[in-house]
């Protein structure tokens, strides 16, 4: 890859800047655009059952609505993490909005299990590609002292998404037509996001992607305008730095930069994301086919079930925030991991009790942790990658934790139904929460603390 060196303060003018109404702004309008994403996620959830009754479906057909979803999410966040490194955060921020509206309505309008099949895969690519875009943005926008809480705060919108999807499923769609009820349910996520992607427009594209591709002009452009919505313009001459440009590259050659330059921090995204999506995704769908039959919880109740435990999950979020620009990314991933693993296992005395209450407290508290240890993972491994390079290698992390969610309701499901049991089936979960934990160790050691850390430190200029 041909670089070449030039020297700006366009970062540092944009470090410096105190919290404005700029920064409030990407922050609730990246928010509720992720929002949005986890409603479309948790949503098909409470309305697997009534599409299955709609269009005849068998066991096996409608666990594609699903696995679809996920090889959806992979491609997505594969493909357009590199497209947001080729052409620009805000460019892709508004596209992959724009497919997921159009992708949605379509959806809902499906007249057959293979046209609904298609449109969810592609509906899921645009989720998965706002998994790249939206964490680069919030990483080069946010002064280092915030951007970890801030990146934190975004990705806790997912929890109120599914909060949302859980009442809307309360109130509406079981209060209407089985083959209407679902439809609307989506509508509803695609109407709200064609509002939000309106909102994304008032969002420029990152200074730090200008200057990536030689585009200095233009990042200057770009900064003075922040300066002046936050009405912090300075006549104070701010110290340069040196800041590489690199030449546009095909995908594949993207891609053997990542894996040639920076294999370690490639291996400690990909492992974070692996085994919080297994132990995330693996709890929630444990708890579905195994858990819940087992203690007998009305289908009635069970809404009622995961919004109380998306409350646990939404605190846990924002203690992880709370704490993450404080403590530093280095102590809290691994201590947030490793207690996500421990609360994990208290789901199988839990169990034992056939209570409800119980089953629902210990789940309040296992995603309490669960959602502490994600929502940390984002933020660390989108710092830890060169901006011309950090959309991909989000993308390709995020890809590659979808394996974990794919594998993880098998797996545990077999696990269970054979001599182990249940309580085998959470050791195993929690075994996969501890591997996220042992990958923060030489990190710890030997990599950069991003808490309060310029984007520019965390990768050095030699490298």
């Amino acid at each position: 890859m041909a670089t070449q060196r030039i020297a700006t303060d366009v970062t540092r003018r944009l470090d410096r800047l105190c919290w404005s109404r700029f920064h409030t702004t990407v922050t609730v309008v990246l928010g509720i655009g992720w929002l949005l994403d986890a409603f479309e996620v948790n949503i098909v959830g409470s309305v697997l059952g009534i599409i299955q009754g709609v269009f005849h479906l068998n066991a096996s057909e409608a666990s594609w609505i699903v696995s679809i979803w996920l090889l959806g999410i992979m491609v997505g966040a594969f493909v357009f993490g590199y497209l947001a490194d080729r052409f620009g955060r805000k460019r892709l921020f508004i596209v992959t909005l724009l497919l997921y509206s159009v992708c949605t309505i379509i959806t809902a309008l499906s007249p057959n299990y293979p046209f609904l099949l298609a449109f969810r895969f592609l509906t899921a690519i645009g989720v998965g590609a706002e998994y790249a875009a939206v964490n680069s943005a919030i990483s080069e926008f946010i002064p280092p002292n915030n951007r970890g809480k801030v990146n934190g705060l975004v990705m806790n919108f997912w929890t109120v998404g599914a909060m949302v999807a859980a009442l809307v499923n309360l109130y509406f769609i079981n209060l209407l037509a089985a083959n209407i009820g679902w439809r609307f349910g989506f509508a509803i996520g695609a109407i709200a996001a064609l509002f939000v992607l309106w909102m994304r427009r008032a969002i420029p594209e990152s200074p730090r992607w200008l200057l990536s591709k030689g585009r200095r002009q233009e990042a200057e452009e770009v900064v003075k305008q922040i300066e002046i919505l936050a009405c912090q313009e300075s006549k104070k001459p701010v110290e340069a730095i040196a800041i590489d440009m690199a030449t546009p590259q095909p995908f594949f050659a993207q891609i053997k930069e990542l894996l040639t330059r920076y294999p370690a921090r490639l291996a400690l995204g990909c492992v974070l994301d692996l085994s919080e999506a297994f132990g995330y995704y693996g709890m929630f769908a444990f708890l579905s086919l195994v858990v819940l039959p087992a203690i007998n919880i009305p289908a009635t109740q069970i809404p009622w079930f995961y919004f109380l435990g998306n409350v646990g999950a939404l605190a846990g979020g924002l203690v992880m925030v709370l704490v993450i620009d404080v403590l530093g990314r280095k102590k809290t991933v691994p201590m947030f991991y490793v207690l996500a693993a421990a609360s994990a296992v208290l789901l199988a005395p839990a169990t034992a009790t056939h209570s409800g209450l119980i089953v629902l407290l210990t789940f309040m508290l296992a995603n309490f942790f669960a959602t502490g240890a994600w929502t940390s993972a984002y933020p660390t491994f989108s710092e830890i990658f060169p901006t011309h390079l950090r959309s991909t290698g989000i993308g390709l992390s995020v890809a590659v934790g979808r394996i974990g969610a794919a594998a993880s309701a098998p797996l545990l499901v077999w696990i269970a139904l054979g001599p182990l049991g249940i309580g085998g089936a959470l050791v195993v979960l929690a075994l996969l929460w501890l591997v996220g934990a042992l990958a923060m160790l030489p990190w710890y050691f030997r990599g950069v603390e991003g808490a309060g850390t310029p984007l520019e430190k965390m990768v050095p200029i030699s490298q």
